[in-house]
C-alpha cells in the first residue's frame, strides 16, 4: 500500500506534467503559427495565435476583428475549403486569409475593453 505522501507525491508530479504538456502544445502552436504568417495570407485566428495569445481567448478576439475589418470593408482573400461538421459530410466554405499587412490595418482601428484582448491588440501591433 502506497503511503499519502507517495501518492501526493505522484500527483504533484503528474499535474506538472500535464501543465508542461500544455504550454509545450500552446508553444509549438504559436511557433507555427508565425511561420505560416510569415510565408502567407493567413486566417486572423492564425495571426491571433502567431502573437502567443491565450487559445481560450482566441475565438472571441477573431470575431471581434472579422467584424472589424468588415466595416472598414477589409476583404482577404477568399479561399474554398472542404470541412467536416460534427463528423459527417464535408461541407464546402468559403473562408477568407488576411496578410500581415491587412491585419495591421485592421487592428489600426479596433479598440478592445477587455483585458485580454488589449493584450492581444497590443501584440498584433507590435508584430
Amino acid at each position: 500500500m502506497a503511503s499519502a505522501n507517495s501518492r501526493r507525491a505522484a500527483a504533484i508530479i503528474r499535474n506538472r506534467a500535464r501543465a508542461n504538456r500544455e504550454a509545450a502544445r500552446a508553444r509549438r502552436a504559436a511557433a507555427t503559427a508565425a511561420r505560416r504568417v510569415r510565408t502567407g495570407p493567413r486566417s486572423l485566428v492564425t495571426h491571433i495565435i502567431a502573437t502567443g495569445a491565450p487559445l481560450d481567448s482566441v475565438e472571441g478576439a477573431a470575431d471581434a476583428l472579422r467584424s472589424r475589418a468588415r466595416k472598414e470593408g477589409i476583404r482577404g482573400r477568399a479561399v474554398r475549403i472542404r470541412r467536416t461538421f460534427n463528423g459527417h459530410a464535408r461541407r464546402t466554405l468559403t473562408v477568407y486569409r488576411y496578410t500581415a499587412e491587412q491585419v495591421a490595418e485592421i487592428v489600426a482601428n479596433y479598440k478592445p475593453r477587455k483585458a485580454e484582448y488589449k493584450a492581444i491588440r497590443a501584440a498584433l501591433v507590435a508584430a
